[in-house]
């Protein structure tokens, strides 16, 4: 059941792969140098220091060394252990977690007059506003989630390819339409309606329920988490790879107007070779699941230093990320995950214990 999400999941990552073509980054939002580089000036330039290569060479031990402390100790540690349960224990909430991290960037978007990304300045109002309003009072959910994805769709096949930069809308509306609205939503209290005999509704009751249709296409909510973590880490690797190596003079020109190398005092080279590195990094993570709550928690940090520290990028541009970030932590990898498949047996094999008990509070 859940093989037939997976694949339609993965045919259309490869399409949105196939469509991507020279398009604008998070950049665009606070610069507007143009000037041509290359990806191998830049790994040249990288690789061929002796500086550099001892920051990443250093970087990456001191990573490794976090990542075994942490497959090691992190089942006897009671702190991680609770955090993990009571993050678990938001699960009931994660729709309207959902519904609100794209509903309220679509009525942003559709009042700041454009379509999804600030590249792309096209006036949309009132398809945005109210698809994010509908998702918000979570009237008609899955259908208005259908909506929003098919317009996103078309609006990338067609001319927008600037539209890659906000991918994570698709993993939004996918993990909406699984899920369904949850509660508090207006579909809910019609539901409730339905199921109450006595009630005008009530005469729908033998109507089919959405999420029995879905399931017997093969498409469950725990497909959710995976549509997440695919189109969310494809979305990081694309910022990551396209935006910092593939467009390196226009990301340094970052670099250059807020003074990051008086932050971090390395070489702009490098700032733009390591922030893609690490945007990427966090992307192939969560794409194949693997301390996926880290990753979700990484990506998090990235997205909330990027807010103050480049002023002039949009808050409304970030929201739906900061929201799929927040429900990945919430959720875990689920299946099909390094998470689920390795990291166990890993574990077992650095010798740790089984989880700790958690003693209850006073």
């Amino acid at each position: 059941m859940i093989r037939r999400t997976l694949r339609w999941v993965a045919s259309a990552v490869a399409l949105s792969i196939a469509a991507a073509g020279p398009a604008a980054a998070h950049v665009d939002y606070v610069t507007d140098e143009t000037a041509p580089g290359t990806v191998g000036e830049l790994f040249a330039a990288v690789f061929s220091s002796p500086v550099a290569l001892a920051l990443l060479g250093g970087g990456g031990v001191a990573v490794a060394a976090v990542t075994l402390g942490y497959l090691r100790f992190s089942g006897s540690l009671l702190d991680i252990e609770v955090a993990r349960r009571t993050l678990a224990s938001y699960r009931p909430y994660l729709p309207w977690m959902l519904r609100l991290s794209i509903g309220l960037p679509l009525v942003g978007a559709g009042f700041a007059g454009y379509l999804f990304s600030p590249s792309v300045p096209v006036n949309a109002r009132l398809l945005q506003v109210g698809i994010g309003f509908v998702l918000l009072f979570g009237l008609a959910t899955r259908i208005a989630a259908l909506v929003g994805l098919v317009t996103y769709a078309w609006a990338l096949a067609g001319q927008f390819p600037e539209l890659l930069l906000a991918g994570e809308y698709v993993a939004g509306f996918l993990a909406i339409f699984l899920i369904g609205p949850g509660q508090p939503s207006a579909d809910m209290m019609l539901r409730r309606m339905v199921a109450t005999e006595g009630t005008i509704l009530s005469r729908f009751q033998g109507l089919p329920k959405p999420e029995d249709v879905l399931s017997a296409l093969g498409l469950t909510p725990a497909a959710a988490p995976v549509a997440l973590r695919v189109f969310l880490g494809a979305n990081f690797i694309y910022l990551g790879v396209v935006q910092k190596w593939f467009q390196p003079e226009q990301a340094a020109a970052v670099v250059a107007k807020y003074d990051l190398t008086a932050v971090v005092p390395v070489s702009p080279e490098l700032w733009v070779f390591g922030a893609g590195l690490t945007e990427a990094a966090v992307g192939v993570l969560l794409l194949t699941g693997t301390l996926t709550r880290g990753a979700a928690a990484a990506a998090f940090v990235i997205l909330t230093t990027t807010l103050f520290g480049l002023p002039d990028d949009p808050v409304l541009a970030h929201v739906t990320l900061f929201g799929l970030s927040s429900a990945l932590m919430v959720t875990g990898a689920s299946g099909f995950s390094v998470d689920e498949a390795v990291v166990p047996a890993l574990r077992n094999r650095l010798g740790v214990g089984g989880d700790v008990t958690e003693r209850p509070s006073t």
